[in-house]
């Protein structure tokens, strides 16, 4: 039998300790997504995974809000994030900071997620996801700004994940190949 590790046990870092720690040199970009538990997933994945920053951008709503801390679990105090009202400025102001820019979208010519390597996100490199929408997606004046897009290999019935656990299948890919710790 196996027991449970209770949360005391885990050695975590502080809120503090975190905000001072290395992180992965990536962005995550949420474009008009209008569920706060999927912004506040996305902030609790993104503190998961010690991201550099969170831009919440167009609809999408910022904390503090109770709907946002419920999945967030207060990731959203521990996350940096700014708040742009088009998505495109912070498109723009990435790719003037040196960050690759990948819209996670299904597009003609969209690269699969299983076919990317540490090649497509050396540890050296600054790279920026963008997640859309929950119906609409990524809007295409976004898309047509990133430096390439990523498509998730679906092989069911539906054309399309919920963006918070997009998010999460993306990141665990690029921790995966970026093998940072």
């Amino acid at each position: 039998m196996r027991r449970k590790i209770p949360n005391r046990e885990l050695h975590r870092l502080t809120p503090q300790a975190f905000k001072e720690s290395p992180r992965l040199p990536v962005v995550l970009v949420l474009d008009n997504v209008r569920s706060r538990h999927n912004i506040g997933s996305a902030f609790r994945t993104s503190d998961a995974f010690a991201l550099e920053h969170v831009y919440l951008c167009g609809i999408t709503s910022c904390p503090p809000s109770p709907e946002i801390h419920k999945s967030a679990l207060g990731a959203e105090d521990t996350m940096e994030w700014t708040y742009t009202k088009q998505t495109v400025d912070a498109v723009r102001t990435l790719q003037a900071e040196g960050y690759k820019v990948w819209a996670v979208e299904q597009t003609e010519g969209a690269e699969k997620l299983s076919s990317l390597t540490s090649k497509d996100w050396p540890v050296t490199q600054k790279t920026a996801f963008v997640f859309g929408h929950e119906v609409r997606g990524v809007q295409q004046e976004v898309v047509n700004l990133c430096d390439g897009c990523i498509e998730i290999p679906q092989h069911g019935t539906k054309h399309s994940l919920n963006v918070s656990v997009a998010i999460g299948v993306v990141l665990w890919h690029v921790y995966l190949t970026m093998r940072v710790w």
